[in-house]
């Protein structure tokens, strides 16, 4: 079963001083013996400025040998502080220069998927002026040819600002047009429509994220289904940074997110 878990699940933990990327590959390989790696860059960047600067390419070198001894693949690099909108052009340059240098990283760890943010407020959930729009579908379809010519896939998570709006990100992705063009949908976090937004992106969803509350959701079983019966064959990923105990309640979603796989493929597959 495609199970993985996100890096951000342990963020508490990290920011306690108990966990660094390493001790996250040593985690998921070793005590959930799993072999797929759902990266976050918070591990290794430098949250000081405004721009989260990446570790150099030394480290990013290191990490991938660590992967290559475990022989993990890396199915999804979440990347935070290189969205793609700021209102301020020059903010956009910068920002769209740090996701290079991401994507950068992205090939040297053999990322499957990439997420890079649209941008927007994490509370604020508008639909795009025709600006933002156009220069979304601009730098994504940029993006995308990169993507594609190294075989990954790279697009946003409905994480901020319009991404929160599955209307937005279809009509992002019917603009950008491109294969390697793809959303990390985390089930259910909608601003609007959410009863029909997980359906309503799933011919481009590359990934997946549940998190504490898709996972007792009473239509969990169901918004698997259709993503099923749709063609989904990627990764179910376990996003869930809890406040405490995390190791005991990763085994806890892990169990609840295998349930619901498993019980929604029994029903498309009869």
């Amino acid at each position: 079963m495609n199970i993985s878990i996100g890096g951000y699940s342990f963020y508490n933990t990290f920011l306690d001083g108990k966990m660094d990327v390493f001790g996250y590959l040593e985690t998921v390989k070793y005590r959930y013996r799993m072999d797929a790696v759902d990266l976050w860059n918070g591990f290794f960047i430098d949250r000081s400025g405004p721009i989260y600067k990446l570790a150099d390419e030394s480290y990013i070198r290191k990490i991938r040998e660590a992967l290559d001894e475990k022989e993990m693949s890396v199915v999804n690099f979440a990347v935070d502080g290189a969205h793609l909108w700021d209102p301020d052009p020059d903010m956009r340059e910068k920002l769209y220069e740090n996701a290079l240098a991401h994507l950068d990283a992205a090939e040297i760890l053999g990322a499957e998927t990439v997420r890079i943010d649209t941008g927007g407020g994490y509370k604020e959930a508008e639909p795009m002026p025709d600006e933002q729009f156009e220069y979304l579908v601009k730098r994504y379809r940029e993006l995308a040819e990169r993507a594609g010519d190294n075989g990954y896939t790279v697009g946003p998570e409905n994480h901020m600002g319009a991404s929160l709006l599955p209307r937005e990100m279809k009509r992002i992705a019917e603009e950008v047009r491109h294969p390697a063009f793809g959303f990390l949908l985390h089930l259910g976090r909608w601003r609007a429509d959410e009863a029909e937004g997980d359906e309503m992106v799933a011919p481009w969803t590359v990934h997946t994220h549940f998190d504490a509350k898709t996972a007792v959701h009473p239509d969990a079983e169901e918004k698997v289904r259709s993503l099923l019966a749709g063609g989904y064959r990627g990764y179910w990923g376990v996003e869930y940074n809890a406040p405490g105990n995390q190791y005991v309640e990763m085994e806890w979603i892990i169990g609840a997110v295998k349930r619901i796989v498993s019980n929604a493929g029994r029903v498309v597959q009869e």
